[in-house]
């Protein structure tokens, strides 16, 4: 029995957890990070809900792109020469660990200047859904400076399957669980 409750109270623990970890968002969506195609990064993040927990998920061709964190100055100039942090494997996973703006450029010549560099605004999170912040809001100054932001690998999928797949996780934890209550009572 004192097994069987060690057992419940590790499955409760991976259902908290897969419930608490935030959503994948992967810049550009399909297209990914790049300066061809006239991509519209900041009509792109209007269109996201970004809470902290969350990652934005960077995918490029390594050999001709890069992304910059920069401040909001940088960001308007388009100087990403006193980039905050950097970027340059391909498949760069960051997480928002703060509410705000922060900012991200490509950082080859011209790239910036021909639209590669997005505004994400992020929200405290929160359990209920949040409206997407309107452009006017995503062209204002930072209410909060850019701070520190830790990479992070993660897996490459959209906000959407993140939640879906949260919402599975839960389920078959809630799934495992019964299973374990089930096998409790029978013996």
């Amino acid at each position: 029995m004192a097994c069987t409750k060690k057992t419940l109270a590790f499955l409760l623990m991976l259902a908290f957890v897969g419930v608490s970890l935030g959503a994948v968002h992967k810049v550009g969506d399909s297209t990914g990070w790049t300066s061809l195609g006239n991509i519209d990064y900041l009509k792109w993040a209007s269109t996201k809900n970004f809470h902290v927990g969350d990652s934005l998920l960077f995918q490029y061709n390594p050999q001709f792109h890069n992304v910059m964190q920069v401040t909001h100055d940088d960001f308007q100039s388009c100087n990403g020469t006193s980039a905050i942090a950097s970027y340059t494997s391909g498949s760069d996973s960051v997480t928002l660990k703060r509410p705000g703006h922060f900012y991200f450029l490509c950082d080859v010549p011209g790239h910036c200047q021909a639209g590669q560099k997005v505004d994400v605004l992020v929200k405290s999170s929160s359990k209920a859904p949040i409206a997407s912040p309107s452009p006017s809001t995503l062209g204002s100054s930072p209410a909060n400076p850019p701070s520190e932001m830790l990479g992070a690998p993660g897996p490459a999928q959209s906000s959407a399957l993140s939640l879906i797949s949260s919402k599975n996780s839960l389920a078959w934890s809630l799934v495992a669980v019964g299973g374990v209550f089930g096998f409790a009572f029978y013996f």
